[in-house]
């Protein structure tokens, strides 16, 4: 088959790999033409494209049009395409738009024959070599003519243990790709499943840190009135190595994962995390999951502690524990203690 594909990044790039590697074509174009020349040199792409009308004039019809922009550039690289497609033409979105707007924009897509398929793409910089894990929503007919990219794409039913019984089922989902639902229902399974992301990060995070202040009785506790003073400083005695932990609960342990294997790895390569300030970004499925459990009536605890912790990383909640502070002050003359104290 062959595909436009606009968005050249880490992952697009990736995704073309993989495509060409099954034989599909690929007109790839980027805002950039240096990006663009860089991967016609590396053959990641099969045509290069300087402007949005090159890609749709070298596609066959009906064209297919794969983008991996940012979100905020969905809208107007759609008010660019849609002059220059025709009826029955395929945009597929891979990124991470909310599922709002693919409600929206198909519906809108629509009013000029136009299919459009949400595509929610997890695998990361890893997708080359492990495959790409696929929630898509769209018309039936629209996303079985697409079912050969979606194919490639996939890590295939031999990447992970068969699940006893399913046999007996079929479908695409063993295999690593699933059409959801109609328009959207793509994006509101990704967007769980980061939300979903966000929760297992930060369990492991919690544990690691505890593990981490083990040894915390063994070091002397001011004796002030600003302190707890540690009731049994004996249960806190150990100084654990922590990549060897990781590394351990990689094997058998019920808490493996492949969010443990890349944890494993980034303390093996620097124990104390040194190259990292803790700020941690949310790129927006986190807030959209909790706003839909809050509109489902759905509790959603985890997941949303687990956003606001991310927002505390980035110093979101420094004027509050000024506040705080300020309060101890006033009500009863508390000084606040040096840092690291």
């Amino acid at each position: 088959m062959e595909l436009g594909l606009i968005g050249l990044g880490r992952m697009g790039a990736n995704m073309s790999r993989r495509w060409l590697q099954a034989g599909h074509s690929v007109v790839g174009y980027a805002r950039h033409w240096e990006t663009v020349q860089a991967l016609l040199d590396d053959k990641a792409i099969s045509k290069g494209a300087h402007t949005l009308e090159e890609v749709v004039s070298q596609l066959p019809y009906p064209r297919v049009i794969w983008l991996m922009t940012p979100v905020a550039s969905v809208d107007s690289t759609l008010q660019q395409l849609i002059p220059m497609l025709a009826k029955d033409d395929i945009i597929v979105d891979g990124g991470n738009s909310h599922y709002h707007d693919d409600i929206r924009r198909a519906k809108m897509l629509k009013e000029y024959g136009i299919h459009y398929v949400d595509a929610g793409v997890s695998g990361g910089v890893w997708g080359l070599e492990r495959g790409y894990c696929q929630m898509i929503g769209g018309e039936p007919e629209t996303v079985a003519y697409l079912d050969a990219l979606f194919k490639t794409l996939a890590p295939g039913i031999e990447t992970a243990p068969r699940t006893e019984g399913r046999e007996a089922i079929g479908g695409t989902a063993e295999a690593g790709y699933l059409h959801c639902g109609p328009n959207g229902a793509g994006h509101f399974v990704k967007m769980v499943h980061n939300g979903i992301e966000y929760g297992l990060m930060a369990a492991y995070a919690e544990g690691l840190n505890i593990l981490r202040h083990a040894n915390v009785g063994a070091h002397q506790c001011d004796i002030d009135a600003e302190t707890s003073p540690m009731e049994h400083p004996e249960y806190y005695q150990y100084d654990l190595n922590l990549r060897d932990i990781a590394e351990l609960w990689r094997r058998g342990s019920v808490v493996s994962s492949w969010l443990l294997d890349l944890t494993a790895s980034a303390l093996l390569k620097s124990p104390n995390l040194e190259n990292f300030s803790g700020r941690v970004s949310d790129s927006g499925e986190g807030r959209w999951t909790v706003s839909a459990a809050i509109d489902e009536s759905v509790p959603a605890h985890v997941l949303s502690a687990a956003l606001f912790e991310r927002f505390s990383s980035r110093g979101e909640s420094d004027f509050a524990d000024k506040i705080l502070s300020a309060m101890r002050f006033e009500f009863g003359g508390h000084l606040e203690k040096p840092a690291g104290k």
